[in-house]
């Protein structure tokens, strides 16, 4: 994890909670299309790293711009990467979602080996698009914008 307690993030009012994510994948459009599902309570705002507004919080968070091999939630002015960010977006949405957060009890480094498995080779496994998807009408209050 990553604390950036000096400097609150751009672009984010204090106590919203942003979910990085890479735009042109496939696994990764899954999963924000998944939390728009299933957080009704819209808890979760979501940004592509290819937007402007993501490369801005990478920026902020120290991260490449460049490259992207793992999603991130930023909450409360820290930066939560792999499956620590993962574990706490589950542990943040209705049952049975929220169960996968005991997943936590698994030491952080065989955690994130499993989590590193899947991103390193996401592209392969489930494919990309050529291009960023754009946010439904219904969905574009979720992302963030500048």
């Amino acid at each position: 994890m990553q604390e950036q307690a000096q400097t609150l993030p751009p672009l984010i009012q204090p106590g919203e909670r942003v979910v990085l994510f890479d735009g042109v994948c496939k696994l990764c459009n899954g999963w924000a299309k998944f939390l728009i599902r299933h957080d009704a309570e819209q808890r979760f705002r979501l940004a592509s790293v290819q937007s402007a507004e993501g490369q801005a919080l990478l920026a902020w968070g120290g991260l490449p711009t460049d490259r992207f091999d793992t999603m991130a939630l930023i909450e409360n002015g820290q930066m939560l990467l792999r499956s620590d960010a993962v574990l706490r977006i589950v542990a943040q949405l209705p049952k049975p979602w929220r169960w996968l957060a005991w997943l936590r009890l698994i030491p952080r480094p065989a955690r994130d080996w499993c989590y590193d498995r899947i991103a390193l080779n996401r592209y392969r496994l489930f494919g990309r698009y050529n291009s960023c998807l754009i946010p439904t009408a219904d969905h574009a209050r979720r992302f963030l914008h500048d």
